[in-house]
């Protein structure tokens, strides 16, 4: 007498059936999220000592949007990747009233770049955008690829969403975070087929803007200006607009081949200002090194590397333009982080993406990298 056949469950027969997620690219972004609690913990214990009199004030925080994140990532892998191209234009909307908003909100050091909710802490609406501005292009590229050299549809569009997000972002002032939306959205429409010339018309346009900006904006214009001069000459005013720059020198420079040890950095005790966010790379190069700093800089461009192969196996050109814009997005605000901290370029205040403290850019990158990851599920199913 023979046994009845066990039919495997359908939610059993679809997991077994669906792909897994690319083990390259997931080893990666895990090890720099490690690699950035550890470094958060071991710059900012002290200025959180000093400053809230509990050395883990940024990191427990960062722990728990990192629980989070990881959660969100492993469910954004799961859905189907298409969805949203219903959702693009609705989270558009929410990331425009939320940047509407945080202009009422209360200054902090100088900008309005963070909500504040009651028992829950802050919410920064420009990790939103960034996120919608990828959506939106992403999806009017992959409905219109065949029209992209038109100015109509290959330009028009994308310079709307672009100047309504630049200019709230502006209004808070928001330099880096506009610089880098910008940036993203030049490589999606690259990418996406527009043609070359709209670029230059892209750049008069750009300059016209900054022209205006001067006359409309005056207070934006001191702001951008004192940035720019101490980036010049940083030693011009060390106790003024070059403190920063100066200290986050020192703090390279000590580091050396090896570096101090992980936890021994000096400029972490108050010299170098937000170890924990814009400077935390300095520490990082204080405690490891040479050595250290070129290890992280190797996994972002391991982690740029296989997102674009990811995007060149996409199954369509959607998921592959979503690829493209979130690993550019990690890439080039960790580019800029790095420029900024060694004085290559003006400090503009841009994080570091996995290792400066902030809970709405960690969760927000790790769902980011979950949609990654549902491209590339789709794409092993081929």
């Amino acid at each position: 007498m023979s046994l009845p056949r066990l039919r495997p469950l359908p939610a059993l027969r679809r997991a077994a059936a669906r792909p897994g997620l690319d083990v390259p690219f997931l080893a990666v972004l895990l090890a720099l999220l490690c690699c950035g609690l550890l470094m958060l913990y071991s710059a900012g214990y002290a200025v959180a000592l000093y400053r809230r009199g509990d050395a883990y004030t940024y990191i427990r925080p960062q722990l728990l949007f990192a629980a989070l994140g990881v959660l969100a990532m492993y469910a954004a892998s799961l859905v189907d990747y298409h969805i949203w191209h219903r959702l693009a234009w609705p989270v558009l909307g929410v990331s425009l009233v939320l940047l509407v908003l945080v202009l009422f909100m209360p200054e902090y050091n100088g900008c309005k770049r963070w909500i504040v909710l009651p028992g829950l802490g802050t919410l920064q609406p420009s990790e939103i955008a960034k996120f919608a501005v990828v959506l939106v292009f992403a999806h009017l590229i992959s409905l219109n690829h065949d029209r992209m050299k038109s100015f109509a549809a290959g330009v028009l569009p994308f310079a709307l969403v672009l100047g309504a997000v630049a200019v709230l972002m502006l209004l808070e002032p928001h330099l880096s975070g506009t610089v880098l939306i910008l940036g993203i959205g030049a490589v999606l429409m690259f990418v996406g087929g527009t043609g070359l010339k709209w670029f230059g018309l892209a750049a008069a346009l750009g300059a016209g803007a900054i022209a205006a900006a001067v006359v409309l904006l005056p207070d934006l214009v001191p702001y951008a200006a004192g940035r720019l001069a101490s980036w010049l000459d940083p030693f011009a005013d060390p106790l003024g607009e070059g403190h920063q720059t100066i200290q986050s020198l020192y703090a390279i420079a000590s580091g050396g081949l090896a570096g101090l040890g992980l936890g021994n950095s000096r400029q972490k005790y108050l010299y170098v200002p937000e170890p924990q966010n814009d400077f935390i790379f300095s520490i990082l190069c204080e405690e490891l090194g040479f050595a250290g700093a070129a290890l992280v800089i190797a996994l972002f461009l391991a982690l740029f590397l296989r997102g674009m192969q990811l995007a060149v196996r996409a199954r369509d050109k959607f998921g592959a333009l979503l690829t493209v814009g979130f690993v550019t997005q990690v890439t080039l605000q960790a580019v800029l982080n790095i420029a900024v901290v060694t004085n290559t370029i003006p400090n503009t205040g841009i994080s570091l993406p996995f290792f400066s403290s902030g809970g709405t850019s960690l969760l927000m990158l790790l769902g980011e990298m979950g949609v990654v990851l549902s491209v590339s599920r789709q794409a092993d199913a081929r």
